[in-house]
């Protein structure tokens, strides 16, 4: 998969999400900007709260033609017709996840900071690894995944990036030759307008 001239947008939502506010503003943001795919990231276990959020968002998504991907629940992704699944576990379950997926599912892992992790996600059969926070972030331990480990990896790996947790635009300008992808979420959705603040870290990587 070539790089792109320009990182795409991996849209993430928020933790939690109020049914009957969040699918119109999701239709905004996808009418309004050009989005590769959205994962949805609750917080929480509670099944039927998330295959509620998962219908609602599937409905939106899918009548754009983008693909949703679901937070570490292989199970629920093949029962909602979700597009795949995103993994939090950095390599540990990509292969167990692409066999009950199957092929033409997506499959993405996050490794944090780690270079190793990352190379073997991708050996297992990830569709994506993506690294991070890449800013200051409440995510991890305060470990930050720095620029050099995107340098390397979009020089000698073929398998796509994502950069995410963190961003600013300063930090979009700087990664945006680096990598395939930004993982955007809590840093538009707090904003009273996540429309115009996605647009304005987009146009900051140009």
């Amino acid at each position: 998969m070539d790089t792109p001239e320009q990182p795409q947008i991996y849209l993430i939502t928020p933790p939690a999400i109020t049914l009957s506010t969040f699918p119109d503003q999701l239709a905004r943001v996808l009418d309004g900007a050009e989005i590769a795919c959205i994962r949805l990231a609750l917080a929480g276990k509670d099944e039927d709260t998330i295959a509620r959020a998962a219908d609602a968002c599937r409905e939106v998504a899918h009548a754009r033609d983008v693909a949703l991907v679901i937070s570490n629940h292989v199970l629920l992704a093949q029962r909602l017709g979700l597009d795949g699944v995103h993994l939090d576990d950095a390599a540990r379950s990509v292969r167990a996840a692409r066999k009950e997926l199957g092929p033409d599912a997506i499959v993405g892992s996050f490794c944090g900071t780690s270079r190793h992790d990352g190379m073997t996600a991708g050996e297992a059969g990830a569709d994506y690894v993506a690294f991070g926070p890449i800013g200051q972030s409440a995510l991890g331990d305060g470990s930050v995944a720095e620029q050099d480990l995107f340098q390397w990896w979009s020089e000698m790996i073929e398998v796509p990036v994502v950069a995410e947790g963190g961003l600013t635009e300063d930090l979009v300008r700087n990664f945006a030759p680096y990598t395939d992808f930004f993982g955007i979420g809590e840093e538009i959705w707090s904003d009273e307008d996540p429309l115009a603040k996605l647009n304005t870290l987009i146009a900051a990587m140009g």
